[in-house]
Formats: C-alpha cells, structure tokens, sequence
C-alpha cells in the first residue's frame, strides 16, 4: 500500500500537535495526535481489507479480435472489465500492450464506486513480426487516502507473420509430396557404396575386386559391381516477367516461387550439389551465374532472389499486344523474305505454279511461324543458350506459371534433350488472382484446366511437373469442384 497526499497530509496533522504537545506540556494535543494515528491504521487496515474483496470479485480480460496477422495489419484489441458488485474503491486499469504493438488510443478503462463494468476497444497497428505476448493488466485501486497496484488478467499472445507467402503447397492435383536433394545416382557402375549386380570374375580384374564372401558361397571368384554416385549440377531457371506480378501484394506468383526456389537453392547448397542460377525478364536473361558448389555462389544467387521483382512487359509501351507481338514471323536478315519461305524453298515448295506446292505451302507456313516465335520467347531463349554446351547430367528446375502453355511446353522439351531431367514447378494463376475464388465454379473449372497442361508435361519422359500455391485457397477450390462431382454422381 502506498499513501497518498491526502493521507500524508493527516499524517502530517497527527506530527505537528504531537510536537506542539511535547512543546507545550499540553497532553490533550497529544491524545488528538494519537487519535488521529490510530484512524490511520483503522484506515489502512479496512483498505486492506476492501482491496482484497475487490481484487477476488475482479475479472479482467483482455483480447485480440485475431491472434494470428501480418506485419502492419491493424486489429482491434478490447480491455474488458467486470465486478460482481460496485466496489467503495476506484479501480484505474491499463492494458498490457506488447512493445511491439502501436495503439492508436490508450488502453485503459476506469472502474468508479457506482460502476460494475466497463469495455474499452483501440485499434492496434502491429509493425514487427514475431510472437508477442501481452503484459497482465495493472490494476490500481484507491480510497483517496491509500494506493495499491497489482496485476491481474488475461496475457493473451498474438503471433504476427512476416508478409508474403504463408502455407505453400507444392505437389500434383493438389496433394503435397516432398522434394529429395543430396546425393543422386549417376547411372552408371563404377566405384560407390551402393551394390548393383555381381558377377563372375574376369581376366582384367583386379583382385581388390573380388567380393570374397560370394566367391566362397558361389565356389568361383566373382565381383561385385557398385553403383557410381554423383553431385548433380543444378541450374534454377526463375521466370520474373510481368505476368508473374499477378496476386495480392506480397503474395503474388513470384513471391510463391520465390520461397520455393530459395528453399531448393539452400537445400543443393547443403548437400554439395553444384547450384547456377538464370533469371528471365521480358526481354531475357537478368542474372546468369553457373552451377558452381562455392559459398560466395550460393550467396549470390539467394541474393538475387530475394530481391527478384517482376519486370515490366514492353508491349504496354508500344501499344503491341502480347499475342500479336508472338505471332509475328521475323524476316531473314538482309533478304526479302522469311524464314518459311527460306526452307520451302530448299525442299521444293516454292513453285507457285505447282498445285500440290501451292496447297502445302499454308500449312508449312504456318508450322514455321509458330517455331519461330517460341524461339524468340525469352524462357525458351534462355534455355537454349544455357544448353547450348556440355550439359549432360544437368538437371534443370523451371520456375514460371502457366500463362505462356505453347512456349512452355517447347521450353520443357528443349530442357530435357541429352537425357536431362526437368523439374517444372508452375504458379497456377487462377489461384492468384485477387478476385479468383469470387465464382468458385468458374475457379475449379480453370484450376483443371491448369491440370490438363500439368499432367502434359509430367507425361514426357525425364519430367516432373508439379504446383505451387496458396494452400488455403487451392484447398477451397478442390473442395467445391469434388462436392459438385459427388453431387452430379448422386
């Protein structure tokens, strides 16, 4: 308990006639003094007293509207206070706001003698992300004379989560499975720790290679062949062009491939896989750094992807769509006609007299154009010139969405030749888009879409195709497009 300046005022009083008494040989000054001590204690022992009942009769709560956010989110966050009866004290308490936390008012209510409950709410801005638990209440309780403080209350915790991607799923019609790195089989025997085959002994091999153990079961020497084990190099293929800025802000298709490519990068890194690096603008490659297992590499490369932003499309400059720009056909330097014409030419198509030519020459046409304009496309240029080499072992991941299906679909076959691997992971954009889920139906019908072209790439040999997403918001989709299929099967 602590005094207050009224009651250290009386104090003051009960002193000063017990001096004037000592003074004056005066003793009824003196009993006054000791009157009014004695009505300090009486004081201090029914404040006590009253405080204890008021502090067993208080409940004190305070909350979050939510308990999980995003860093510079606002939520309102209420201060709630309730007495079973109106207490003789005046009960003042102030919340316990984290440090982390801005208030746009104070959060605090009071509690007078005609009064049971009360409930304060301010809206609170929450800048820093993290886990950040509130402080108990402090409750103080006066009778004007005397003053105490306690703590008393709920200390809820409220996590706030850095923005951009939270719950991403990566897997195949919307089940997740989980990515392998470390150490890969090279295809090969040689020399490793994993056994392939045995077999029988040959002139030429050596004697540490004999396997003695099947020698002695089998009565003639045999050997015994392992499998070779190599580091696979590793080139990550991030596409940042215009339309992977489709989403909410800090949660767009490249915020979402971001986190995986991150992921994969320091995954190869750990395990000692050679990691290279190609990101791809709108006008074509951004970065190039080649596979390389150094740690001034790694850093180079996590680097760039942490501040990877989407570029802008060019075609919105010059009033060019992009479509119309893909399917020009671009003449042959320093002549006057195209490339189709080039070709046709060499295999006798060129005759404009011959009807069989004549009737040929649309299709081939055509053919051609569509050849040439993936080939001007920057994902499929930036492929072939980092394949263009020895690329043999090289295993390629392929970040993009599924906005560009034609020049995708090439991009992946071009990636795959030399008995290459190809991993593609695709951003569906329905799942995206901020206003995608508004007619669900319509989203589910896109989303299997999306799936057709998946499972056409996942069928080509040395190919795994799969997708990236909000998990939440692929979770709603699924689940209307199979309650409408159970209910057109019913």
């Amino acid at each position: 308990m602590k005094p207050t300046r009224r009651l250290w005022a009386v104090a003051a009083l009960a002193a000063f006639l017990a001096g004037v008494a000592v003074v004056t040989a005066r003793p009824l000054l003196l009993g006054g003094a000791g009157l009014i001590g004695s009505w300090i204690v009486t004081r201090q022992y029914r404040f006590y007293r009253t405080l204890e009942e008021t502090v067993d009769a208080l409940a004190v709560e305070q909350s979050a509207a939510r308990t999980g956010i995003r860093t510079g989110e606002t939520v309102p966050v209420t201060l709630s206070a309730r007495l079973a009866a109106p207490s003789p004290l005046a009960v003042a308490i102030e919340g316990g706001l984290p440090t982390a936390a801005a208030a746009d008012d104070s959060l605090s209510l009071s509690l007078d003698p005609t009064t049971s409950a009360t409930t304060r709410t301010v809206d609170v801005t929450w800048p820093t992300a993290g886990h950040h638990r509130f402080d108990e209440p402090t409750v103080t309780a006066t009778d004007g004379f005397l003053r105490e403080t306690v703590s008393l209350g709920t200390a809820p915790t409220v996590t706030v989560e850095p923005r951009g991607p939270r719950t991403i799923h990566v897997g195949e019609g919307g089940d997740r499975i989980t990515m392998a790195y470390g150490e890969h089989e090279a295809g090969r025997l040689g020399s490793g720790i994993e056994p392939a085959e045995l077999r029988e002994y040959m002139p030429g091999d050596t004697a540490d290679r004999i396997d003695w153990k099947a020698t002695a079961r089998l009565a003639t020497p045999h050997v015994r062949e392992y499998e070779a084990e190599t580091d696979r190099r590793t080139l990550l293929i991030v596409d940042h062009r215009a339309s992977l800025a489709t989403g909410r802000p800090d949660e767009t298709e490249l915020d979402y491939l971001r986190e995986v490519a991150l992921a994969t990068a320091a995954s190869a890194h750990r395990l000692g896989d050679p990691v290279g690096l190609r990101t791809v603008g709108d006008e074509g490659i951004t970065f190039r750094l080649d596979p390389t297992t150094t740690p001034v590499a790694y850093d180079r490369i996590r680097r760039r992807l942490l501040d990877l932003e989407p570029t802008a499309d060019p075609s919105a400059a010059d009033g060019i769509g992009r479509e119309s720009r893909r399917r020009r056909t671009p003449p042959l330097r320093g002549s006057g006609f195209t490339a189709a014409d080039a070709r046709a030419k060499r295999i006798g198509l060129d005759d404009d007299d011959d009807r069989f030519a004549a009737t040929l020459r649309p299709f081939y046409t055509a053919r051609e154009g569509y050849r040439e304009r993936i080939e001007s496309d920057p994902l499929y240029g930036t492929i072939r010139r980092s394949h263009s080499g020895n690329t043999e072992g090289l295993w390629t991941i392929l970040f993009t969405d599924d906005s560009r299906p034609a020049e995708l679909r090439e991009t992946v076959k071009l990636a795959r030749g030399n008995g290459n691997s190809v991993l593609v992971l695709l951003a569906p954009t329905v799942l995206y888009e901020p206003d995608g889920l508004t007619d669900v139906e319509d989203a589910y019908d896109r989303y299997v879409e999306f799936e057709d072209l998946r499972r056409d790439l996942a069928r080509m040999s040395r190919v795994t195709a799969l997708e990236v997403g909000p998990q939440d918001r692929l979770s709603t989709v699924l689940s209307d497009g199979r309650a409408r299929a159970r209910g057109e099967r019913a």
